[in-house]
């Protein structure tokens, strides 16, 4: 009986330092407040907020995703007309001409969503900073011209672009360089929209590298083009 005792509380150590031991459980984090009023404030991080009690605007998240602040899927394929659409109906609610009665602070906060908004049609309207914006979003590093160094005959056909738009002032030759940029573009897009849905990462940013080389051609042009 004693010795069944002594061994029942020599275990009896053994379950504190156990209890002792257990994670203690974290505490989540204070529910955001408006800065106005100070009420609670709805869920959706990272999208445009009014206040449910004062209607205050509240100011943008640090870092909110592009994709999903204009209403996409974080894809390379996406619907131009559904972007536009939620373009518009941010820039009608946030424009700062709708907030000048409102507090300075919150006039602020309507030129930062504005300027935010603007930014984040622009990088998903355009197919590079598109993809560009996708392998950051991946964790990828920026795709960089040298990428596909080891191409020569991808290079060695810019190279020939290039000089024949230094060399060119004909408007029908330069059309025509205008033409082959837009068809070389739309292929790529085509084979980086593929490389996107496939998850092959490495091959996309390779693509997007070639559509850098195309892009600066396409400025090239537009300054030819443009009369002294």
């Amino acid at each position: 009986m004693q010795a069944a005792l002594r061994r029942g509380l020599g275990r009896a150590p053994r379950v504190l330092r156990a209890a002792e031991a257990a994670p203690r459980p974290r505490c989540a984090p204070p529910a955001p407040r408006c800065w106005s009023c100070g009420g609670a404030l709805p869920g959706g991080a990272g999208l445009p907020r009014f206040c449910p009690g004062c209607r205050a605007l509240q100011p943008p998240a640090p870092r909110p995703d592009l994709f999903r602040l204009l209403g996409c899927d974080r894809s390379f394929r996406l619907d131009v007309q559904q972007l536009q659409r939620r373009f518009r109906s941010l820039q009608r609610a946030l424009h700062p001409d709708r907030f000048g009665q409102r507090p300075p602070k919150e006039q602020h906060y309507s030129e930062q969503h504005s300027s935010l908004v603007n930014k984040a049609y622009q990088t998903l309207l355009d197919p590079l900073s598109r993809g560009l914006y996708l392998l950051e979003l991946n964790g990828v590093e920026p795709a960089q011209e040298t990428d596909c160094d080891a191409d020569s005959e991808f290079l060695t056909e810019i190279m020939e672009i290039n000089e024949k738009l230094a060399e060119s002032k004909n408007e029908d030759i330069l059309e025509e360089i205008e033409t082959l940029i837009k068809v070389k573009q739309e292929e790529l897009t085509k084979e980086v929209t593929a490389a996107f849905e496939r998850d092959d990462l490495q091959e996309a940013k390779k693509l997007l590298a070639k559509m850098k080389y195309f892009a600066n051609l396409e400025d090239k042009l537009k300054n030819k083009k443009i009369p002294p």
